[in-house]
């Protein structure tokens, strides 16, 4: 659940996490990695010479020297405790500087930390220094659109959350979600027609009481229907918790779900689970989230595991477990291991990666650096894959991604769903569903006066 829309439910839920960690500053320069290790070649994946040394061109946009380029990430590590944004551009450009940069400028990246309520100060502060920001995301980001669109600082990001953010201007994400589509129409075209069948007509959903879910929800029961299928149950739980959960799972099973969509954190899932086994009852699928996707919720939910059926899709990113057979995920983690071996690769550490390569490539290839230049090259990638990281995405376009890859939890882990893949480890056959109902719509450059033609 930490990409798409459904980015900020994790946060707004879960609380603060149990998670240790430094105590974040607001603002500081994520440096180079601790330890260092010789460079690893400038390719990676199926991408040729992603960084490397060079005669930089002249250039006179804000956080551009002759040695050096400054980018702002954007975070939420004061408050979730996760560092996987900021431990990714520590391991990135870490490894491109020691190839030499971008055309010989080093990359150095600032943690712009949001601390979740602190969107708009960050974003202002990125506005005074930063010549992009790159490989990050907030909950609450909508907060901040109007004022990086008024100083023209373009965004390539890891994740955007809420409906303002998703297809803003000046943004280039590299895969999905798209404004005003269902961003998970493969996926449940394949639970409520292919996988299961008998449950396209008694889905049940359930989410945390708070306006951003209250609007996912309505978004959900929306495109389920439009999709095929009929939302027969829904609630909302307290957004502060639930201290016994057996009557949510009495109800579920007292409405005969066969199909469950969780909008929330996954440890209130967890507890969901562990409620729904002890009164004997399991749902045909669990749609998880991608926010549960990792260890945690597995040990969380490993007493309930072998009764229960979580899926989460992954907006046609390759799984972590493919790395045995996908060079680009395995060069990920060998990256983590060389500049980062005491941090974990995640599911957004493989987003962030993404951002990153799109951002690097784009500059590469600009002769004189400017922020339209970057931008402009960035969009002109109609088949980006990042190497092998993702399916094949159209950057030019605002359609919604065709291809979805779905993992499925499982006593022993996380692995790849049967879900007849037809193109690596995707399958891109996802219809596109486009919501009738008005949730909102992303902010423009001409909502605050200015144009393409301003970006220079």
């Amino acid at each position: 659940m930490l990409i798409g829309t459904v980015a900020a439910v994790a946060v707004l839920l879960a609380g603060c996490s149990t998670r240790s960690g430094d105590d974040p500053g607001t603002t500081r320069p994520t440096g180079p990695a601790t330890q260092k290790a010789s460079p690893s070649g400038t390719d990676f994946g199926t991408l040729k010479d992603v960084c490397g040394s060079g005669t930089p061109g002249t250039s006179t946009s804000q956080g551009v020297t002759d040695d050096r380029i400054q980018v702002g990430v954007m975070s939420d590590v004061g408050f979730t405790k996760k560092s996987e944004f900021e431990d990714t551009a520590k391991v990135f450009t870490s490894w491109c500087n020691d190839a030499g940069g971008i055309n010989g400028r080093k990359l150095v990246p600032v943690t712009r930390d949001a601390r979740f309520t602190e969107v708009r100060q960050r974003t202002l502060e990125a506005c005074k220094e930063d010549f992009a920001l790159v490989g990050g995301g907030s909950a609450l980001d909508s907060l901040g659109v109007k004022d990086r669109l008024k100083c023209l600082l373009p965004n390539y990001p890891a994740q955007t959350s809420q409906i303002g953010a998703i297809g803003s201007d000046l943004q280039v994400i590299t895969s999905g979600p798209a404004a005003g589509y269902f961003q998970y129409s493969g996926y449940y075209n394949w639970l409520l027609k292919k996988k299961y069948p008998d449950s396209a007509q008694k889905v049940g959903i359930i989410a945390g009481d708070s306006p951003v879910t209250k609007v996912m929800l309505a978004q959900f029961k929306e495109a389920v229907a439009g999709l095929g299928g009929k939302v027969s149950y829904t609630d909302l739980y307290p957004a502060a918790g639930v201290s016994d959960w057996t009557p949510y799972a009495q109800s579920i099973k007292e409405s005969g779900v066969k199909g469950l969509v969780f909008l929330g954190d996954f440890a209130s899932l967890a507890k969901l689970e562990q409620g729904l086994t002890n009164i004997g009852y399991a749902p045909d699928w669990t749609d998880a989230n991608s926010n549960a996707y990792g260890p945690a919720f597995l040990q969380l939910a490993k007493p309930a595991l072998g009764k229960q059926h979580n899926y989460a899709e992954l907006f046609a990113t390759a799984p972590l477990e493919s790395a045995a057979d996908n060079p680009a995920v395995q060069q990920v983690k060998d990256l983590f291991e060389k500049y980062a071996p005491d941090k974990q690769v995640t599911y957004p550490a493989l987003r962030a990666f993404s951002a990153w390569l799109v951002f690097a490539t784009a500059a590469r290839d600009c002769a004189t650096l400017t922020r339209a230049c970057v931008y402009d090259n960035a969009r002109k990638k109609t088949d980006w894959t990042a190497g092998g990281l993702q399916a094949p995405f159209d950057l030019s376009s605002d359609k919604p991604p065709a291809c979805y890859s779905i993992v499925e939890a499982k006593e022993k882990g996380w692995q790849p769903a049967a879900f007849a893949p037809d193109r690596g480890d995707f399958r891109c056959d996802a219809p596109a569903y486009r919501y009738k109902g008005d949730y909102g719509k992303p902010v423009t450059l001409a909502d605050v006066g200015k144009s393409m033609s301003d970006l220079t």
